[in-house]
């Protein structure tokens, strides 16, 4: 009887050890497989990209002067610096392990690792950027016709409402 209550508390406690927090090492590990570092400078750099051609569309049609066009590239350089210091590597890694730990398993992250170290995973890795990239690039050019549609339903319902007083 003993040896049966044994064998089942194994059991309770090895199903419950599968379900445990994922390790910290773990967590960095995957990252590093996944190369998520190097996926955030990437995804940084889009924005930045992003951002010029943003403040390009927006000046279109108007001649900046000299000190102008300083004033938007100073602009457009702060506003990446807050990105790149608020996005850091340093500030998002500890951000990721505990949002990690919070959602997978260790069994789940052992799998994931096991995933992106092969070669079909780190197929994935290698092409990822390329599919953010693409995807940044035509969420962009969707952007500015969907922004004149709100931008003209807002004129619309703002001059209903006038005409509603």
């Amino acid at each position: 009887m003993l040896k049966i209550i044994t064998l089942l508390a194994s059991l309770a406690f090895s199903s419950i050890v599968d379900a445990t927090t994922p390790s910290a090492d773990s967590i960095e590990a995957l990252l590093a497989a996944t190369r998520a570092e190097k996926l955030g400078d990437t995804m940084l750099a889009n924005i930045d990209q992003m951002m010029r051609q943003s403040m390009a569309a927006s000046a279109r049609g108007q001649q900046l002067s000299a000190e102008q066009q300083r004033v938007v590239d100073a602009t457009r350089a702060k506003l990446v610096q807050v990105l790149r210091e608020e996005l850091s590597w340093d500030k998002l890694r500890p951000v990721y392990v505990q949002i990690y730990q919070e959602t997978f398993t260790q069994e789940e992250i052992d799998g994931l690792i096991a995933f992106y170290n092969s070669p079909a995973g780190a197929a994935f890795v290698e092409k990822m950027p390329v599919v953010m990239q693409r995807s940044m690039s035509i969420m962009q050019s969707r952007t500015a016709p969907m922004m004149e549609k709100m931008k003209a339903a807002m004129q619309q319902a703002i001059a209903e409402a006038k005409a509603a007083k």
